[in-house]
């Protein structure tokens, strides 16, 4: 293909196909979306994309609004329905030849300059038989023979259906962006022992993020503080939250649920995981499934005899019709035009599958490329993750077992009003369950023993929250083993005597259970993935009846 401008660089997928300067990459570029095109690559590889100013593609859609892009269609329409209102119904004397021949021109250029314009450009590249070529040689020829009505209405209905494929693009790209990016866009790192905000993609390798409770890390780094705790689920699909010792490597997207934290980054912001998951699923597009590869072909091959056709239909009869009148088979010739115009099929193909990966992502669905779309239709196998889906993803009290020697709803007061002074997740778990405060128990002496719980003195007796490793530690004899027992154990000691435990997990989902049989219905195996200790995995996926079911805890593989 020629390439008559400088400024433009053509660019090639592996197989040596042009992936530029056709309708579908102009449709995303007005959406904004010219990035999901991308073959093979991402922005962020370091290769330069841009495109400078003429070198025939229509970037000034990306963010129009949706007035500004139905505008040229509204005027058409309006001017339209004037002039048909002046033809027909109201007729005006004034209203003939070249005012009327005017009137339909100036109603004609809204919708009708882009295309001829993009026909044009289409024709300086090389690519002669074009969907705008042909919507432009009917629409003229249209105007040509005096039909002036049709010729403003074939390319105003032309124009609707770019702007309503533009908008799928749109809502299809945001779908895909609000529910993969998570990351921040702005990060605070320490220069000089003073904090500074700075966007997320400037921070260097080397640079000392300061990271509150309850944000969001955006770059992957090293832990420097003594520890930290961790809500991981949007990585690994951890349900319990993850306790990071100084040394330790944090990942992009794992959130802060504590004290300050101070990370040292260590990876650049386009090599984090999180980057890496992003631009994968950003270039779903890239994957093309069968039926797109083979429309592809196909519309090369086929526009060009619809032209021949055309003109065949218009000149042929000639040889063998009685009263041959070359201006109704032109009309002919132009209908058939209009109605073979491969457009809708070259651009409903890949934007169906795009629609499709973004109309399951609003439902929670990735898509690796519109490939799998296809292929999903034959699915044998469904691999899922636990928390999250299978699971709510949140904590809640299973089970409260304390010792009959023991009031029950004193001891959990107590354990209510100690956790207080903690903000994990575990905490909140058990302050939803118990409920408000009672700020009549007076904790003194209180205490937290990292990797432990918490220890305190209430009444002048101590009390002692956490885990089994803390009653060894206070040398608290108990009947019961931990290891037997499914969910997180917080154990309970008061006056040097075992008081109990609660049982503290994640929540099957109540569709859980008639997603899996779904599936089971379909003959579908499922097999189930999560960063969760083995029991609590196996324990949910017997209850469900899932087939298979791996603990995996090495976040990188998962």
């Amino acid at each position: 293909m020629i390439n008559k401008d400088p400024k433009h660089k053509h660019t090639y997928d592996a197989q040596g196909r042009m992936t530029c300067c056709t309708q579908e990459e102009k449709i995303y570029s007005k959406a904004g979306a010219s990035s999901l095109l991308k073959e093979g690559h991402s922005h962020d590889d370091g290769h330069d994309h841009d495109h400078e100013e003429g070198d025939g593609h229509d970037h000034s859609g990306g963010s129009q609004t949706t007035l500004q892009m139905f505008l040229p269609a509204i005027i058409s329409l309006i001017l339209l329905f004037a002039a048909i209102a002046l033809d027909n119904w109201f007729p005006q004397s004034w209203f003939t030849g070249w005012v009327r021949i005017v009137w339909y021109a100036i109603t004609y250029l809204p919708v009708g300059l882009p295309v001829i314009k993009e026909a044009v450009e289409s024709i300086g590249k090389g690519e002669i038989f074009s969907e705008f070529l042909l919507m432009t040689i009917a629409t003229i020829g249209a105007f040509a023979i005096g039909e002036y009505p049709e010729g403003v209405a074939v390319m105003l209905f032309y124009a609707v259906g770019e702007v309503f494929q533009t908008m799928a693009v749109k809502r299809a790209k945001a779908n895909i962006k609000s529910l993969l990016d998570q990351r921040p866009d702005e990060v605070t790192i320490l220069e000089n022992n003073q904090a500074k905000t700075i966007k997320a993609a400037d921070a260097k390798i080397g640079d000392i993020i300061q990271l509150k409770s309850g944000e969001k890390l955006g770059l992957d780094g090293e832990l420097i503080s003594e520890t930290a705790s961790f809500n991981t689920a949007a990585l690994t699909g951890e349900s319990k939250p993850d306790t990071k010792a100084k040394g330790e490597t944090v990942l992009a997207g794992m959130i802060n649920l504590n004290t300050v934290a101070q990370i040292k980054v260590t990876t650049a912001y386009t090599d984090s995981k999180l980057s890496k998951i992003l631009e994968m699923v950003q270039n779903a597009t890239a994957q093309k499934a069968p039926t797109e590869l083979f429309i592809r072909k196909f519309a090369k091959i086929y526009t060009p005899i619809v032209v021949a056709l055309a003109i065949l239909i218009c000149v042929l009869p000639m040889l063998f019709v009685d009263n041959y009148v070359f201006r109704d088979w032109l009309y002919r010739a132009l209908v058939f035009l209009v109605i073979s115009c491969p457009c809708a099929l070259v651009i409903s193909i890949p934007l169906g599958y795009f629609g499709g990966i973004g109309a399951a992502s609003k439902n929670g669905i990735l898509f690796k490329g519109s490939n799998f779309l296809d292929v999903i239709a034959n699915i044998q196998n469904v691999v899922m993750d636990k928390t999250g889906t299978m699971t709510e993803g949140v904590f809640k009290v299973q089970e409260v077992v304390i010792k009959p020697e023991f009031n029950k709803d004193e001891i959990l007061q107590m354990v209510n009003a100690l956790e207080s002074q903690s903000t994990h997740p575990v905490a909140t778990a058990i302050h939803d369950f118990v409920g408000n405060i009672n700020t009549e128990i007076k904790l003194n002496a209180v205490e937290e023993i990292a990797g432990h719980g918490l220890k305190a003195e209430v009444n002048g007796k101590e009390l002692l929250v956490g885990n089994f490793k803390l009653m060894d530690k206070f040398s608290i004899k108990y009947d019961i083993d931990p290891a037997s027992i499914v969910y997180t154990l917080i154990a309970i000691a008061y006056e040097k005597k075992f008081a109990g435990y609660l049982t503290i997990a994640d929540s099957i989902k109540e569709d859980a259970q008639e997603a899996v049989d779904k599936l089971h219905s379909m003959n579908v195996k499922t097999t189930m993935l999560s960063g969760d200790k083995s029991n609590v995995v196996k324990f949910v996926a017997d209850k469900l009846g899932i087939d298979n079911a791996l603990a995996i805890y090495c976040q990188k593989i998962k």
